[in-house]
């Protein structure tokens, strides 16, 4: 069976005005493999569903793990489904939109152990997330990893842009 996760597709609207441009905060992954990597290796925040955990509170709390931003007082139909994608993984991710601000430059995520460099025996610390930015849906499109960026066209045609 795939494994599965699930994420929040954070969105604004630039500068705040009700008929501005549609903005998404993407994470782009920490540790040692993708430091150097930046177009098409950025994710919405998203992690693993846990067995018999609910796919929305499941991306409710990876919102807050990895950004630190909390939206706890989110009210279920706050939630607009995106739907499924698959990665070339095999990991089936669902993902829902969300309407709501964040300081990108703020974010404080969880961390992760991994021996690095490899057989050195030495277990460093490292960031789940190392940034974040505000993208518009062209840019966006560039950073996400290819096999969410369906998410944005779903987007796109709730947010009717």
């Amino acid at each position: 069976m795939a494994k599965r996760s699930a994420g929040i597709l954070l969105y604004r609207r630039a500068g705040g005005d009700a008929g501005g441009e549609l903005e998404v905060l993407l994470v782009h992954p920490g540790g040692p493999f993708w430091a150097r990597r930046d177009a098409g290796a950025w994710s919405l925040p998203k992690g693993e569903v846990d067995p018999g955990e609910d796919e929305r509170a499941c991306a409710l709390r990876e919102l807050e793990e990895e950004t630190g931003g909390a939206f706890p007082d989110a009210p279920a139909d706050a939630l607009l489904p995106l739907g499924e994608v698959r990665q070339k993984s095999g990991k089936v991710v669902a993902a829902w939109a969300l309407e709501g601000d964040l300081d990108a430059d703020a974010i404080v995520s969880n961390t992760f152990e991994l021996e690095w460099p490899p057989r050195s025996g030495r277990m460093r610390e490292f960031p789940e997330v190392d940034r974040a930015g505000w993208f518009a849906l062209p840019a966006a499109r560039e950073k996400l990893l290819p096999a969410q960026a369906p998410f944005l066209d779903r987007l796109a045609e709730i947010a009717g842009q």
